[in-house]
């Protein structure tokens, strides 16, 4: 009976776009599902389960007895750097090359004594090979944007732009002379928004340039989709949502993730991570000797990348802020270089600053002592921050981080942007400002309501807790019904 009862389960089987800020995400959503009765197959590429095992111990993806990691390859050659890979490489290969294996990999868990058939796929919007796989296989299907809605729509109209013969760009002097401050009159979910405020991807002046083609290949999918997730949730880009609407057959919203994911209490679950990088819990105790409100928080990401002159312009600015600050710098963060600051930096900051390679984020954003986070403008990092309430400064990198900015500063009223062309003078402005302005007064109160605004919704009875009901019930366990 007991072997019964575990192959009657459905069976999930989720599979992320194998970066950190779409691994998040994922996992949250596949721990809800196992906590709802699902048999979940979490699949790696073989180079970041590597990763995993160096950050996280060899047991780590042992899992649980129906919580298990598989892996599949991601295309590319065989490396053991622990980075994050070549972003256009990994996105180009990872479409042409995984559908097979993880096909091989479906079909070899339909086989697998003791496991129940999988009854559907969970699949980064990015990795749609996902939707033709569960196709192949005559099971239901959802693809999972972890990003912002507005990204989403913003990546939904480059076919518009290339239409219109506004992408690519008609010469590479058009990213510096003020061209992308040229605004586009849209729809209602996105109104006079600025050429330079879309996703990045289409600052090219090549019709031929890989991203701008793949990410006009991966929205036709979503098109095609029957079932599209977003981690984000309905008041806080309602106008956004009524537009995507339009274009995508069906859209479930079930976010904050990680706050629906943080009500589960089974805490084996819970314990289960997949930082690609080595958390410092000293950051925390440092944390604990400061002042409430009193300190700068600074991580720009898992994939930004800065030159040595912009880390020095950062460090310099934060110093003469005079303000206490946490900074998160990754070994890789600094293009071909050692991400090294100077003797008296460290010595002009020691007693009001920590710096640390990474960090468990979310336990940091909400600390009573952080007041402000000076951010890449992620969309997790986004959605942490909006959730603990702290009010931002923006530093956009690429993608769809620009539009995810010009939102928090423009329509919610709770950033401030940085110019790409960090200079200390400005950083030291806007921390400032931040800290003890009465425009960072107004930012602050801003943020709180929509914190309030998140936690209904992860609540029973809020946006996120019925649509993750309505997808669990309408899609992924449709087929289950059947039998």
């Amino acid at each position: 009976m007991g072997s019964a009862s575990k192959t009657d389960k459905p069976h999930a089987v989720c599979i992320p776009y194998p970066a950190q800020g779409h691994i998040n995400p994922m996992l949250s959503l596949a721990k809800l599902l196992h906590h709802r009765g699902f048999h979940i197959t979490f699949v790696n590429t073989e180079y970041n389960h590597r990763r995993l095992l160096k950050s996280r111990g060899p047991d780590l993806l042992d899992g649980l007895l129906d919580f298990q990691f598989r892996t599949i390859p991601d295309g590319l050659p065989f490396s053991d750097a622990n980075s994050t890979q070549d972003i256009p490489s990994l996105i180009q290969s990872t479409s042409k090359n995984c559908l097979a294996p993880f096909c091989d990999l479906v079909s070899q868990l339909n086989s697998t004594t003791d496991v129940p058939p999988v009854s559907c796929i969970v699949g980064d919007a990015i990795m749609s090979f996902s939707m033709l796989a569960a196709n192949e296989f005559k099971i239901p299907y959802a693809l999972f944007w972890t990003a912002s809605a507005c990204g989403y729509l913003g990546y939904m109209r480059y076919r518009e732009l290339i239409e219109q013969g506004l992408v690519p760009l008609k010469d590479s002097s058009h990213i510096i002379d003020g061209y992308l401050e040229n605004t586009v009159g849209w729809t209602e979910g996105m109104k006079s928004i600025r050429l330079r405020d879309l996703p990045s991807f289409l600052r090219t002046i090549n019709s031929d340039d890989i991203m701008l083609n793949l990410v006009d290949e991966q929205m036709k999918r979503s098109r095609e989709a029957s079932v599209i997730i977003i981690n984000t949730y309905e008041s806080l880009e309602r106008d956004v949502l009524n537009s995507l609407s339009s274009i995508l057959e069906s859209i479930y919203t079930i976010g904050p993730l990680h706050l629906l994911a943080n009500q589960i209490e089974d805490q084996s679950l819970r314990a289960l991570g997949l930082n690609l990088w080595v958390s410092e819990p000293e950051c925390v105790e440092w944390l604990n000797s400061k002042d409430p409100n009193s300190v700068v928080y600074v991580n720009f990401g898992s994939i930004t990348m800065m030159t040595l002159e912009q880390l020095i312009e950062f460090a310099w600015g934060l110093a003469d802020s005079k303000k206490p600050f946490l900074w998160i710098i990754r070994p890789d963060i600094v293009v071909r270089d050692f991400a090294s600051l100077s003797s008296e930096f460290v010595e002009e900051t020691k007693d009001r600053s920590m710096i640390a390679s990474w960090c468990c984020q979310e336990q940091v954003l909400n600390h009573p002592s952080v007041g402000g986070f000076l951010t890449h403008s992620g969309w997790n990092s986004t959605l942490e921050s909006i959730c603990a309430g702290v009010p931002m400064i923006s530093w956009p990198f690429f993608a769809e981080q620009p539009t995810n900015c010009r939102y928090c500063c423009t329509e919610w009223g709770i950033g401030m942007e940085i110019d790409s062309n960090v200079k200390r003078n400005e950083v030291e402005e806007l921390v400032r400002e931040l800290m003890d302005g009465e425009k960072g007064k107004k930012m602050k109160e801003n943020v709180m309501n929509l914190k309030i605004k998140a936690e209904e919704a992860y609540k029973p009875g809020g946006s996120a807790y019925k649509n993750l009901d309505r997808l669990i019930d309408e899609v992924l366990l449709s087929n289950m019904k059947t039998f």
